[in-house]
């Protein structure tokens, strides 16, 4: 697999959520239960103003890795639930202004590649807004070191969702974010 062969660009993520979910399933580890539930989240997570997705696609159009997210509302059930952690470290202002990464997943065969970097600088480089925060499991893993190489910091830690299983990590990050050439993720310079 070349990694010239993969293209990254918006993509409609309402018409490919099972193609999604799939790479979902393989990336995190998601049973059938968990999918079926999840399918029904991302396609009301696209319904809110401003959600938009990019992705990962090989030379034959499959899709290998996704990133969806939006501005973040604090209306929205996950501020209500990492707010009051975000309030107790003084860092509750976070939850405006900000763009939150709701889902970044990338195919385990193509992992390791850089694609989830080109992924979550493609999708914030669309954003007006000065910052993005996102959750992930509060454990040193792969994903938690691309955020921190990407200028996220941890916010709040040990956050408890309702019915998962272990603890998460709230971070937070300024816009633009951090390129290895300097040049946004699509090779020419942000305005």
């Amino acid at each position: 697999m070349d990694d010239a062969d993969v293209t990254i660009g918006p993509v409609n993520l309402a018409a490919r959520v099972d193609d999604a979910l799939a790479v979902q399933a393989l990336a995190f580890g998601l049973s059938e239960d968990e999918i079926v539930v999840r399918r029904h989240i991302v396609l009301r997570h696209l319904l809110n103003p401003g959600a938009c997705a990019y992705g990962a696609t090989n030379a034959a159009g499959r899709l290998v890795g996704f990133v969806y997210g939006m501005p973040n509302d604090r209306s929205h059930w996950w501020s209500g639930v990492v707010e009051p952690y975000l309030r107790a470290g003084g860092t509750a202002d976070w939850l405006d202004d900000s763009f939150v990464i709701t889902e970044l997943h990338v195919h385990p065969s193509y992992q390791g590649r850089g694609i989830g970097r080109e992924l979550i600088t493609a999708i914030t480089d669309q954003s007006d807004l000065p910052r993005s925060i996102l959750s992930a499991i509060d454990t040193e893993s792969p994903a938690r070191g691309l955020y921190r190489a990407l200028g996220y910091k941890d916010l709040a830690r040990r956050v408890h969702f309702p019915s998962a299983p272990r603890p998460y990590a709230v971070m937070g990050a300024p816009l633009p974010l951090p390129r290895r050439n300097g040049l946004p993720a699509t090779g020419s310079p942000r305005n």
